[in-house]
C-alpha cells in the first residue's frame, strides 16, 4: 500500500518526495545542506549531476510503499523516463536545521 506524502513522518523527507513528485529543482535544492553528498548503488555519485540525469531531465517520481528509521529511510517504486519503474531505498540524513546532508538510494 503506498503512503501518500502527506503522511510521511520526517518533514525533510516529506519535502523531498514533493520536491522530486512536483519536479521543483528549486524547492529540491533549497533542502540540501551546504556540500550535500549523495550515493547510488552504494557508489558516491556527483549530486548536481545525479539529479538533473536521474530526476529533473527525466520526469522522476517516487511511490513510496514503506518508511522507517522515523521517516527517514524508504522503500519506494521510483519510476523515470530514462529507466522505467523499479523498486528502491531510499536512506536520509538529516541535519539539526531540517536540511538534508545526506541521501543514499539504490534498487532494493
Amino acid at each position: 500500500m503506498t503512503i501518500k506524502p502527506a503522511n510521511l513522518s520526517d518533514p525533510a523527507v516529506r519535502a523531498f518526495v514533493n520536491a522530486v513528485n512536483s519536479h521543483d529543482r528549486e524547492g529540491f535544492m533549497r533542502l540540501l545542506a551546504p556540500g550535500a553528498t549523495m550515493a547510488d548503488d552504494g557508489r558516491d555519485r556527483d549530486l548536481a549531476d545525479w539529479i538533473d540525469r536521474e530526476i529533473f531531465s527525466s520526469n522522476g517520481h517516487l511511490e513510496v510503499d514503506k518508511e522507517s528509521d522515523g521517516g527517514r529511510a524508504l522503500r519506494a517504486h521510483y519510476r523515470n523516463d530514462t529507466y522505467g519503474e523499479m523498486e528502491t531505498l531510499w536512506r536520509f540524513t538529516v541535519e539539526d536545521d531540517g536540511r538534508i546532508s545526506r541521501f543514499e538510494t539504490g534498487q532494493a
